[in-house]
């Protein structure tokens, strides 16, 4: 047992959580303003912000890079943007949020009519106050995103239109945090950075792991501990084509994203559908005492479809508030500041904890009196008949025969995990268990 890691989840949910979810909300708040996307400049700022809060290696991958089916990109950087009428007007300024143009727009200087520009213009008219967040990674095109109430606004002029961007051969950059464990089995914790201004989908995802990666640097861990701050689809398929051996070592894993606003827990089954992690999650959230939803694995959303292929076939899943496209400020500018808050950032770095509580203490015991229960009583191990701790301990004496693991003990008693993981502890003490 590793009691350090029981009593940093004791630690964290006795804890001001207000306190520990602002300082979450200051990390992202620091990274808001950055324009990120799948390669450049953005990545390359994010990734060093991190390195001041975690231990992070680096790599690049050069553009041109085969990596199964796909080949990684040309690198995209921007420096300006803008839409000019002839007062000399910007009437769409990249200055004022880096949203309003199309992430991975090609260079262009050229003056064209409203009638000429409207087909590169992208609004959201069910929202028209918001701006859209809109992407050609893998097409060379160009654009501008607005809000549908100023596309109304524009006149009919003559505009000069700008994107003062590169798009040329450069790398990937992507970061690792490993924290090396008794055992060379990984537990992977993934997440993508690729998203500019957008703070749930994208940023609270980033906050939540970079946290649970400074919880964990100093306790004595069972499993190593892999980080990936990756950009998304290209950054994981990346990541496994260089790695495919490392990638073997992965036990169980977790994609963050969408955890920082305030609806319930929704936690996306592996491939597998039935695997250690995707019970632990369920335990814990069904124990949380939050509203929560457990989905079975399609093969579309974030980063575990790629962990989950077929060849690979691994044993992720993936933790969100909110679902992907299922809250309206998904991909806009509304996934502000304002609509992350710190104390749901928190409560998702708890439920992470407590999951990592699981998988370092879900182990198999046995009985040492496997004929008839042994007397508690005069071990003072007996307390009111019925009380929670009597029946953890009957539970554990029962089914430990060196065939169940504490969750499945916990499963099937509708014990919480910790309260198993305790009584297994105090038992052990009392020689009444060992370890299988």
């Amino acid at each position: 047992m590793i009691p350090q890691l029981s009593s940093l989840t004791a630690g964290i949910l006795s804890t001001d959580l207000a306190a520990v979810g602002g300082r979450m909300h200051s990390l992202i708040s620091e990274l808001y303003p950055i324009c990120r996307s799948i390669t450049g400049e953005g990545v390359h700022q994010t990734l060093a912000a991190l390195q001041r809060e975690i231990p992070l290696s680096i790599s690049e991958v050069p553009s041109g890079t085969e990596v199964f089916d796909w080949t990684v990109p040309k690198e995209w950087n921007i420096r300006d943007a803008y839409i000019q009428d002839s007062n000399g007007n910007r009437v769409v300024d990249f200055r004022q949020s880096n949203l309003h143009v199309l992430s991975y727009s090609v260079p262009i200087q050229a003056y064209m009519t409203l009638e000429e520009l409207k087909p590169h213009l992208f609004t959201l008219p069910e929202h028209p106050d918001w701006i859209p967040y809109r992407t050609s990674y893998y097409k060379e095109d160009w654009g501008f995103c607005l809000s549908h109430r100023q596309m109304l606004s524009l006149a009919e002029d003559r505009y000069e239109v700008r994107i003062d961007s590169s798009l040329e051969p450069g790398r990937l950059t992507y970061g690792e945090c490993f924290l090396q464990g008794q055992t060379e089995e990984e537990v992977l914790i993934s997440c993508h950075i690729c998203h500019p201004s957008l703070a749930n989908d994208n940023l609270s995802g980033i906050a939540v792991a970079v946290f649970l990666a400074k919880y964990l640097a100093s306790m004595p861990l069972r499993y190593s501990y892999r980080f990936l701050f990756i950009p998304g689809t290209i950054g994981a398929i990346t990541w496994l084509a260089l790695n495919q051996d490392r990638a073997r070592r992965i036990q169980h894993g977790l994609v963050l994203t969408n955890l920082g606003d305030p609806n319930g827990f929704h936690y996306k089954k592996s491939r597998r559908g039935n695997t250690e992690i995707d019970r632990a999650v369920a335990h814990v959230l069904k124990h949380s005492g939050r509203p929560y939803q457990i989905l079975d694995f399609f093969p579309h959303g974030s980063d575990e479809r790629q962990y989950c292929s077929p060849g690979f076939n691994l044993a992720v899943g993936c933790l969100m508030r909110t679902v992907w496209g299922q809250f309206p400020e998904y991909h806009s500018s509304a996934d502000n500041l304002d609509f992350v808050q710190p104390l749901p950032l928190a409560e998702s770095l708890c439920i992470c904890i407590q999951v990592v509580d699981l998988l370092e203490n879900n182990r198999k015991f046995v009985t040492q009196y496997p004929f008839c229960e042994p007397q508690l009583g005069k071990r003072s191990l007996y307390g009111l008949a019925g009380s929670t701790d009597n029946l953890a301990r009957l539970w554990l004496l029962n089914l430990s025969d060196g065939d169940h693991s504490l969750l499945d003990i916990a499963e099937r008693s509708g014990l919480p995990f910790h309260v198993l993981r305790d009584a297994a502890q105090l038992l052990c003490e009392h020689h009444l268990l060992r370890t299988a």
